[in-house]
């Protein structure tokens, strides 16, 4: 008997059809990957089942779970099934918690509106919860107070809290880093096999499933291209779609080679510590040390990648090489010259590199025209680029980066993802930089367009000069889009080289698990 069918579902908001004709079963103790791009339709899939489809949408077909009709259960027999019989794990944990709420009461919670527990015996059961999913912080701490790991698994821990029969897990590991990650996807498998429950897995990289799923489920524009076991699909893969997704999953692309040269970026024996809060009120300050001792040089035109965990410094030291922080010890120097000088920050130094960010979108003020988005960086130089002149920049900019020079009268939110982190791009390049930083630049990004956005930046090699510093959690992209690869743990720097070199015959153990722990698609022939 399934635990979970999907019959021809249709799904229109207004005058847009979403979902056309899917069809989908799952079996208790069976997990279910859905994968494609952006838009095909994942998301409003998992959201019909909970229930949670939004106002002024019409869904047609049957979804059932076990016995009952998920779209033609009233809204409070639905409150009653989510949490209990069906529970959901959101993309973002730290927007689905409760910022002024600790994690043991927000599991506690799930477990009270439920059950008829009294708050002793719920926080009890909430602080077990929190255990099982490998959970070891105080239950009293916030949201705000826990690595993005963690959050996951308290946004799991109240998911699972009553054993629902189904669990559906929407991207629940994408920024997160590899060992975070593949900590969390065992998490998930094995839950499934203690309580025996269904699992619908959400995720635009068929390489993050592709180890645990049972069956896989490609969609394209709200339809089912192709669906089969794991196995089967991945070695008979008949639909066009499937095909490039695959590709796009193994993407590699072909970098200009590099001719060594000068150095341009120079970190020497940086160290950053922060001062923790007190212990107690007249206790003395004890001290976290973000960098100690890193040092490494970039070439011009060279181009290096940053790979470590979450919380190893990667995001404390670019915040230095920025100017954006000044360490206590070492020295920062670009071309030469100290980006701080006596705890000033030199903007004339700074204005020879640039960064694009995680998520374009909210590094664009909504409220601008792309074009000033695009001129903003123009304003920090000595000889002000105004009129004609400053037109013509943008749109050689946007034409850089594969853009039109008319979709500068645009606001930000009329592109994609894809386009927008083009448009940062864009804005990155406009001074002409030496340096770009590029911040987890494409992880927020599903396979296709991930693909065509590290071509571009090949492409911009090709043409230019460019070196650039690629911090990601994504071993994969690091191997294709990098010369030379730096490893940090804890604030140090445990292992650079070569990127085939350090990836190929790794010598730190901590580089070993690392790369262990990458999700990998399987060879094909």
């Amino acid at each position: 008997m399934n635990l979970l069918s999907i019959e021809h579902l249709s799904l229109s908001i207004g005058d847009t059809k979403i979902l056309h004709d899917v069809s989908i079963e799952m079996r208790p103790g069976e997990i279910v990957a859905i994968t494609g791009e952006s838009g095909s339709g994942k998301s409003m899939t998992a959201l019909a089942v909970m229930g949670l489809l939004p106002r002024g949408s019409v869904a047609d077909g049957l979804i059932l779970l076990e016995n009952t009709n998920i779209l033609g259960t009233s809204e409070s027999d639905l409150c009653s099934m989510r949490g209990c019989s069906m529970g959901m794990v959101f993309q973002e944990p730290m927007t689905a918690l409760n910022p002024v709420q600790t994690i043991g009461d927000q599991v506690a919670e799930t477990i009270t509106i439920h059950k008829k527990a009294s708050k002793h015996n719920a926080n009890i059961q909430a602080r077990a919860m929190l255990r099982r999913v490998g959970l070891k912080v105080d239950p009293s701490r916030y949201p705000h107070e826990l690595s993005g790991g963690q959050r996951q698994r308290v946004v799991i821990a109240m998911a699972i809290a009553l054993r629902p029969k189904l669990l559906i897990a929407d991207e629940p590991t994408t920024a997160l880093d590899v060992t975070t990650q593949a900590t969390i996807l065992k998490l998930l498998k094995d839950l499934v096999t203690e309580f025996d429950m269904g699992l619908l897995i959400i995720t635009h990289d068929l390489a993050v499933v592709a180890d645990i799923a049972d069956k896989i489920v490609v969609m394209q524009k709200g339809h089912v291209v192709e669906a089969a076991a794991t196995y089967d699909l991945l070695h008979n893969m008949r639909h066009p779609y499937t095909k490039s997704l695959f590709n796009a999953s193994n993407h590699k692309v072909i970098l200009p080679e590099y001719r060594p040269s000068s150095p341009f970026l120079s970190v020497e024996s940086v160290t950053r510590k922060y001062n923790l809060p007190r212990v107690k009120v007249f206790g003395l300050r004890s001290t976290f040390q973000a960098l100690n001792g890193v040092s490494f040089t970039i070439s011009h035109g060279e181009r290096v990648g940053l790979v470590g965990e979450s919380g190893c410094g990667k995001s404390t030291l670019t915040r230095a090489i920025l100017g954006l922080e000044e360490v206590q010890e070492g020295q920062i120097l670009l071309d030469g010259q100290a980006v701080f000088t006596k705890k000033v920050v030199n903007l004339s130094v700074r204005r020879k590199m640039q960064v694009v960010f995680q998520d374009p979108y909210s590094s664009f003020n909504p409220r601008h025209r792309v074009d000033r988005l695009i001129a903003e960086p123009l304003h920090v130089l000595n000889n002000k680029i105004m009129g004609k002149d400053r037109e013509r920049a943008v749109a050689k900019a946007l034409e850089d980066v594969g853009m039109r020079p008319e979709d500068s009268s645009k606001f930000i939110h009329e592109f994609s993802g894809g386009q927008r982190q083009r448009i940062a791009i864009a804005r990155a390049l406009i001074i002409e930089p030496e340096l770009i930083v590029f911040d987890e630049a494409v992880s927020a990004l599903d396979v296709s367009i991930r693909a065509q956005v590290l071509d571009l930046i090949a492409g911009l090699c090709q043409k230019r000069q460019l070196a650039y510093l690629f911090i990601s959690h994504d071993l994969s992209v690091v191997s294709t889009i990098t010369d030379r690869v730096i490893v940090m743990q804890s604030g140090k720097i445990v292992e650079q080289g070569d990127t085939h070199q350090v990836f190929s015959n790794p010598q730190h153990s901590y580089t070993q698990r690392l790369i262990a722990s990458a999700p990998k698609l399987p060879e094909i022939a």
